[in-house]
């Protein structure tokens, strides 16, 4: 496969970022968009390897650091209470409004890539960046053809921007991956958005991944359940193969 480091231009500043895709085949020498937004601990080499996991099944994969107004190389390295208030720091510099800028600046990038077919363009979030694919997806309609949200967080605010409000806009088909043990993400919440989605007719599916906890799908946490992990990869490659065409 192709990897390459390189620096996003945005409104803000060099968003660096991982980029993957394979060497050889795809359609007219172009694969399709995945925009792989990252989880709440940073941007590491765990999530490079799940990038080069979809980029081998035959997708132009963008892993940007969305911490890049803060840190370039910010990661969680211990769970002691310090380390994690640091990382909630990280966390709350980041909006959607934010997010949607960044998105912006990343579709403009795979526009301009020869390698990329950007009008086949899906987006995948997990913990804090559920809610990030659901407000690209709003924000640009237009441009994704499937969203997923991976044991997502921070679903329902009070925010007029929050995720459970954005259902009305996207138009692409969604998947939601909920953790039966989460405290970011209550089956109330999850309900809320479920209501949201089918009263506005999205294409949607939520699933429950029974016993599992927030955090399942990452091979280095304690808590990671890899019956679990490998079902939810089924699922994204399932729909990808769906709707990035």
């Amino acid at each position: 496969m192709i990897e390459k480091h390189l620096d996003i231009p945005t409104a803000h500043g060099a968003m660096n970022s991982f980029v993957v895709y394979p060497e050889e085949g795809g359609q007219n020498g172009k694969f399709p968009v995945v925009l792989f937004y990252m989880d709440a601990p940073g941007y590491r080499e765990e999530l490079r390897d799940m990038a080069r996991r979809m980029a081998a099944v035959g997708y132009y994969v963008v892993l940007p650091n969305l911490y890049y107004r803060t840190s370039r190389d910010y990661m969680l390295k211990e769970r002691t209470e310090p380390a994690m208030a640091e990382m909630f720091g990280h966390m709350d510099s980041i909006t959607n409004a934010l997010i949607t800028e960044d998105t912006g600046a990343m579709l403009k990038f795979v526009d301009a890539q020869p390698e990329a077919n950007a009008q086949a363009v899906g987006g995948v979030g997990y913990c804090m960046s559920g809610p990030f694919v659901f407000a690209a997806a709003g924000k640009y309609p237009e441009r994704f053809k499937s969203i997923a949200a991976i044991y997502p967080a921070r679903m329902v605010t009070d925010k007029p921007d929050s995720p459970h409000r954005m259902a009305a806009k996207i138009t692409c088909e969604t998947y939601v991956a909920c953790a039966e043990i989460d405290k970011w993400a209550s089956p109330v919440d999850i309900k809320l958005v479920e209501d949201k989605l089918k009263a506005d007719g999205t294409p949607h599916r939520i699933e429950w991944y029974g016993g599992c906890e927030h955090g399942f799908a990452f091979p280095k946490r304690p808590i990671y359940n890899q019956a679990a992990a490998e079902r939810h990869w089924e699922r994204l490659f399932a729909l990808w193969k769906r709707t990035l065409v």
